[in-house]
């Protein structure tokens, strides 16, 4: 019997069909010459698991995922059907742990085996999840975010704080350079008063220490104890003094390197003309003593002790401003 061309041509499209179908579920991984059971699990977040993804026993390839069904019904849960192999005897209580399928990516379904009785085709497993490597480096690295952030924070605030200190650190400086300069024009402007000070003021040790060797021999002299009284008063006055100018060498020695309270007292003329009277006023009282040493000490036997003027002119060897 001879067949049409119009029956060759539909034979050649069922068998095209036919191949396509079984080329189809071949190229999914499914076993269509062998008989599986179907398992359905319920998961809240498949985290990327497809159609075709493997189901691992102990890291055997036992089946694959067949079909995956949004339930919108009971909060978009989604319905995952397992094609498992024939001979794969499942005990109830089991569970399909839905992880990671390693450093290339994807997702797998492992079981994880209970320990009852059989399960019946069509039953539900348990589902369960493993954290990944991506969720447990998101974990281990989220408190490092944090205390970078909180360091940062951190450092932000001791830059600012650093920031203000500079500029405090600055105006002081600033303000102790304009003191300086203040200090060493006060001490320019009254640089000829202190020079012309400390002449008179070495001059007048010099004409003390004359004096004092002058007197010695008068005292040797005394006989009586009045004038060994009036020498030994003398003297105390001629130590007080030589203790008065060391204490004026020192304080003029510290206002020359700008030292204490000398700038304030440096502006205060008062002080200034004070000494120069004192030093003219010591200045006729020790000339006055050396042109009439008898006026202060008595060596008379007989008559009457010439006392000679109370005040003698001004000593023209010493220089007074």
């Amino acid at each position: 019997m001879k067949l049409s061309k119009e029956a060759k041509v539909g034979l050649m499209g069922v068998c095209a069909l036919v191949m396509l179908y079984f080329g189809f579920h071949i190229l999914k991984g499914s076993d269509v010459f062998s008989r599986t059971y179907k398992y359905y699990v319920v998961y809240d977040n498949i985290d990327g698991l497809t159609a075709s993804n493997p189901v691992l026993l102990n890291g055997l390839n036992v089946g694959r995922v067949q079909e995956i069904k949004l339930l919108q019904n009971q909060k978009n849960h989604l319905l995952v059907s397992l094609d498992i192999q024939k001979g794969i005897v499942v005990p109830k209580g089991s569970s399909a742990v839905l992880a990671d399928g390693g450093l290339l990516g994807g997702k797998v379904v492992h079981l994880i085996f209970g320990s009852g009785a059989a399960m019946q085709d069509g039953d539900t497993l348990l589902a369960k999840k493993e954290s990944g490597i991506s969720a447990v480096l998101q974990q281990q690295a989220l408190p490092l975010v944090t205390h970078a952030d909180s360091l940062i924070k951190n450092l932000d605030i001791v830059v600012a704080g650093f920031k203000e200190t500079g500029l405090i650190l600055n105006q002081v400086l600033k303000n102790y350079n304009q003191t300086g300069s203040n200090l060493q024009g006060l001490l320019n402007e009254n640089r000829t008063n202190l020079l012309a000070m400390t002449t008179n003021l070495n001059k007048l040790s010099t004409s003390l220490i004359e004096t004092e060797k002058e007197l010695k021999p008068l005292l040797v002299k005394t006989g009586t104890l009045a004038d060994s009284l009036n020498a030994l008063k003398l003297g105390e006055t001629v130590n007080n003094a030589n203790r008065t100018i060391g204490e004026l060498h020192t304080l003029l020695a510290s206002v020359e390197a700008g030292n204490g309270t000398a700038g304030k007292l440096i502006k205060d003329e008062t002080l200034y003309n004070n000494i120069d009277r004192t030093i003219v006023s010591l200045n006729k009282l020790l000339t006055n003593l050396r042109e009439h040493p008898k006026r202060y000490i008595n060596i008379s036997v007989f008559g009457k002790k010439d006392k000679g003027p109370s005040e003698s002119p001004l000593d023209t060897a010493t220089k007074i401003n």
